[in-house]
């Protein structure tokens, strides 16, 4: 029988400098990633035109392997059932 390790979860942060939003994001990311062992990336809106465009008016934009998470405020309980799935 083979048992395999379990794959580690990644959450990206998409925001900009100055975005006290982006900051509120950051914290309960950050928080929640300690806890479960989640990778955490972030990535500047201003330095991606395709994310710009696609979530300027979102922002903070949170995925979770890849798929839109949540976007302005961020539910710490909602972010840990989701990497807890």
């Amino acid at each position: 029988m083979t048992t395999s390790s379990p794959r580690t979860r990644t959450v990206t942060l998409i925001g900009k400098p100055g975005c006290h939003l982006c900051d509120d994001a950051r914290a309960v990311v950050a928080k929640v990633a300690a806890e479960t062992g989640a990778a955490v990336e972030e990535r500047d809106i201003n330095q991606d035109q395709e994310l710009y465009d696609r979530y300027w008016e979102q922002i903070p934009v949170v995925l979770v392997d890849g798929e839109q998470h949540t976007f302005w405020r961020v539910d710490e309980r909602r972010l840990r059932s989701a990497l807890a799935g």
